[in-house]
């Protein structure tokens, strides 16, 4: 956190509002948005597709209206991807061309291809303007007593 205002904050110097031609000058923020979604995508799982014809993918027949689900979380957590794929470290994204957009199958939290996520582009903005305005506008710390170590930020996946 820290180091993502800090960039923001150099960047803002004394202005106030963060603005979208703001964002396109500020790497370590959207590296920091790019983790995020690579560790919690939107939708874990894509939207189920139907296969049209029999095919063959990775050594499996796929018979003709398969039903057919994109494990996003598990991609992105996959360890022949990605190096160390458990912690959170938006560097990896400095020096790289990997995106969301569809692309780079490696990293789909908003799904590829045509079938991809039509409100993408507003959601990424979206969180863009108001994760660096709230960053450049507040710090914040943990209660007292709590350390970072105690809080669980690992999804529930437990029905009630």
């Amino acid at each position: 956190m820290k180091k993502v205002q800090e960039e923001i904050r150099n960047l803002m110097g004394n202005k106030n509002i963060v603005n979208e031609d703001d964002i396109q000058n500020m790497p370590y923020l959207r590296a920091v948005i790019k983790e995020t979604l690579r560790l919690f995508p939107p939708i874990p799982l894509l939207i189920a597709r139907e296969s049209m014809k029999k095919s063959t993918l990775e050594g499996y027949e796929l018979q003709p209206r398969t039903i057919v689900y994109i494990n996003a979380w598990a991609i992105a957590r996959d360890p022949e991807i990605w190096e160390n794929p458990e912690e959170f470290m938006p560097e990896r994204f400095l020096n790289s061309d990997i995106d969301f957009k569809g692309q780079d199958y490696e990293f789909i939290p908003f799904g590829a291809g045509r079938r991809g996520c039509p409100a993408m582009a507003l959601g990424v903005a979206s969180v863009e303007l108001a994760l660096s305005n709230l960053l450049n506008a507040f710090d914040w710390e943990l209660p007292y007593g709590l350390k970072k170590e105690d809080i669980d930020i690992m999804v529930n996946l437990e029905l009630q």
